[in-house]
């Protein structure tokens, strides 16, 4: 591809945060502490970096391992399709239905509000039949409660609702559990194999208000971006950088359509990247073709290192540092699938 330069207006973009066990095999396999010696050792302190917010300093060290024997080869090294409009049969003929994968509707949270929202008429209505409440005193609770959904909403743009239905999510439903976990292990995976870093990663929205101290930030993997966010500041993004942010953002939806058939998380991510496309002015025709190119490239990738995004899932599941995941994508994919 050619050092095609599309310009973009002012303001910085980030790919949104949603919007991953490790059994004794994966220990051998490319756990954390076991093997590897010198690319342990540089990952190590890649995760070092990264937690005292180096992350130049990071990738530096990625970047300088990566040729070497033994080094990190997958890095950046994804096969990739050519770049060229794809069609819609195209797509099909991959197996790739769009509308199952880019209008992600989050069932088991959907299904766990209405439950709420059905206990709090049922408890409504028990609390004015006990307490013998009156009408006034029916419509200042009811008040009260409205001015709290709107500060939630205005403030933390909902993040304290979405709190309780993602802890409530994680608590009950091992679908959920595991549906999230595989949906950050395709963003990951996907990332270090197009050649930028991950710097961090949340799978519950108390997770990331533990590491982020804010209700605005929910679940989701977080990159080495200072490439990115530099090329915005000067208000060009390049048509390289672009194809690796958009297959990252599409990486989540496109796990889950390949593991379920269908997409329920990441719509902030395709939000995110819609408004990309439009703050660059790209027409309609254009911003499909660009999409349509990224979720075949993206799909085919993530089929051909299943193994590598399903070891990944359950690393992050355990909470194995950012180090240890990629001690384990180098260890599960083979240098001749690359």
């Amino acid at each position: 591809m050619g050092s095609q330069i599309l310009m973009y207006g002012n303001g910085a973009l980030s790919l949104s945060r949603r919007s991953c066990r490790v059994v004794s095999e994966l220990t051998a396999a490319g756990g954390g502490g076991g093997g590897g010696g010198g690319r342990w050792q540089v990952l190590e302190q890649v995760d070092k970096e990264l937690s005292q917010g180096n992350d130049r300093a990071a990738l530096n060290l990625v970047k300088d391992f990566q040729a070497k024997s033994g080094g990190l080869r997958c890095f950046g090294a994804a096969r990739q399709i050519p770049q060229r409009l794809y069609t819609l049969d195209e797509l099909k003929l991959n197996g790739i239905e769009t509308t199952s994968l880019l209008s992600p509707v989050d069932s088991t949270l959907g299904s766990i509000e209405r439950s709420i929202q059905a206990a709090a008429v049922g408890g409504g209505i028990a609390a004015w039949n006990v307490f013998d409440l009156s009408p006034q005193q029916i419509f200042y609770l009811s008040l009260g409660l409205l001015f709290l959904w709107t500060l939630d909403a205005v403030s933390f743009n909902g993040g304290i609702s979405f709190l309780i239905l993602d802890t409530l999510g994680h608590s009950i439903s091992k679908k959920y559990n595991n549906r999230v976990a595989q949906h950050e292990a395709g963003h990951f995976l996907i990332a270090y194999l197009l050649g930028i870093l991950p710097k961090g990663y949340s799978l519950t929205s108390l997770d990331a208000l533990k590491k982020e101290g804010s209700l605005n930030v929910q679940a989701g993997t977080a990159f080495v971006d200072f490439e990115f966010l530099e090329e915005v500041s000067k208000g060009k993004v390049s048509a390289t950088t672009l194809n690796r942010f958009s297959c990252i953002a599409l990486a989540g939806v496109a796990t889950e359509y390949i593991l379920y058939g269908t997409a329920e998380g990441g719509l902030s991510d395709i939000n995110t990247l819609d408004n990309l496309l439009r703050g660059l002015g790209f027409t309609q025709k254009k911003a499909d073709g660009q999409v349509r190119w990224a979720i075949l490239n993206t799909v085919l990738i993530l089929r051909r290192h299943e193994k590598a995004r399903a070891n990944l899932a359950e690393a992050m599941s355990e909470g194995l540092s950012v180090g240890s995941c990629l001690d384990i994508i180098e260890k599960t994919i083979d240098v001749a699938d690359l």
